[in-house]
């Protein structure tokens, strides 16, 4: 993670200059800590008060309205049936400032074997370097199963 003064995100050499929108590289950025198993610093980049929906009808689906409030009703659930968490991986990017469109892919173990090969789709709104809204869509199905098969 870039850092700047004070121990916080540097978000100043990888935005766009007249816009303050990120650029690919700055996303690219964001979403390696995911795939490097550092969600602590992804959610660094996110708002405090980001509002966050997950579509759908499963455990994870909702509207939420803090970051805490969404990471413990997703993250810290999927943490518990996971054998590694959820493993994310960015396949693909599409930039309209000022909000970034981000494929990403799971291929996560649950605690029973079950392979937990989900595929994303996030829409991230960002204002000065922080994501401040999101939209998730992901496998419903998948979601229903893994936690059937691994209850918590």
């Amino acid at each position: 993670m870039l850092l700047c003064a004070e121990q916080t995100p540097c978000r100043g050499s990888l935005m766009s200059p007249k816009s303050k929108s990120p650029t690919m590289a700055y996303v690219k950025e964001i979403f390696q800590n995911l795939e490097s198993g550092d969600g602590k610093s992804f959610f660094d980049y996110v708002a405090d008060d980001v509002d966050w929906i997950v579509e759908g009808t499963h455990p994870l689906a909702g509207h939420y309205y803090s970051k805490a409030d969404f990471l413990a009703s997703t993250f810290d659930k999927l943490e518990k049936v996971l054998l590694q968490g959820p493993e994310l991986r960015l396949e693909n990017a599409l930039l309209s400032e000022p909000w970034a469109v981000v494929e990403l892919h799971s291929l996560a173990t649950a605690k029973n074997g079950l392979k937990f090969d989900n595929r994303y789709c996030w829409l991230c709104r960002f204002d000065d370097g922080i994501i401040v809204e999101v939209r998730a869509y992901l496998d419903s199905a998948l979601v229903v199963r893994l936690f059937e098969e691994n209850p918590i």
